[in-house]
């Protein structure tokens, strides 16, 4: 009987560590939680802040484009880096093309080159716009572009730097492009279309509904007062083009 009280004090003292022991795990996880919550709302601070940057970039860009009614408001940068002003094309009638060097639609080099020597005595431009963003069918420099087109292909007219026409990173060339003219479908009678409508339907739901540029060799045909007056998909034949651009002539 004489040792109950040191049984009760030894338990009473395992007791009150087992208790420290909990107070302080608590105390730990407490901490480890602010230390969380606060890196949560401090990167939730500068999310907020980035959008929020970003969302007065995108609509400052939309206010300029909005601006801006002609293509001569426009500026494309060129092979060697340097910008040039659309206002250099100013009462000439325009072809706006992006291409690509290994699509299926690369052989329309063939008829635009055509199209360029037959129409570009009488005011005619063709401005071509490489770009890599459908199936990665640009893959080369711009050095190596030029080279490809003018051997293969004979091409004359003015080719620019490989640049985005969809997109964050796109040419505010294209924003503008797309808002007057936007996507009203591929011609039935071209056989590639069943193709590259089933691509689509299956990787993109909604696609008929944007203006977004869709493929390779999409060209949009600008009037001598810098309006966009027509916009053409790949599928569409040459021939028309031609015609609709000489009737602007």
């Amino acid at each position: 009987m004489e040792n109950q009280p040191n049984k009760r004090i030894q338990f009473d003292r395992s007791s009150l560590e087992r208790r420290k022991a909990k107070n302080k795990k608590s105390t730990v996880t407490l901490l480890v939680l602010l230390l969380i919550l606060i890196g949560v709302l401090i990167y939730l601070s500068r999310f907020a802040a980035q959008n929020k940057k970003d969302q007065t970039s995108a609509n400052t860009e939309t206010l300029k484009t909005n601006d801006m009614k002609t293509v001569t408001d426009f500026s494309l940068i060129g092979k060697n880096g340097q910008e040039i002003s659309l206002a250099e094309y100013k009462g000439k009638v325009l072809l706006i093309v992006n291409t690509a060097t290994g699509c299926g639609f690369t052989p329309q080099y063939d008829e635009l080159e055509a199209m360029y020597k037959k129409l570009k005595d009488k005011g005619f431009e063709i401005l071509d716009v490489p770009c890599n963003q459908f199936g990665n069918q640009t893959p080369g420099t711009d050095e190596e572009i030029t080279e490809f087109c003018q051997v293969k292909f004979g091409t004359d007219f003015p080719q620019f730097k490989k640049s985005d026409v969809n997109g964050p990173n796109e040419l505010p060339l294209y924003t503008w492009l797309k808002s007057q003219k936007g996507f009203e479908g591929f011609d039935a009678e071209n056989k590639l279309t069943p193709i590259l409508e089933k691509m689509f339907d299956e990787n993109n739901p909604g696609w008929r509904e944007t203006s977004d540029i869709k493929w390779n060799f999409t060209k949009f045909l600008v009037n001598r007062n810098g309006e966009v007056v027509a916009r053409f998909e790949p599928t569409c034949p040459l021939d028309k083009v031609e015609a609709a651009a000489t009737l602007l002539l």
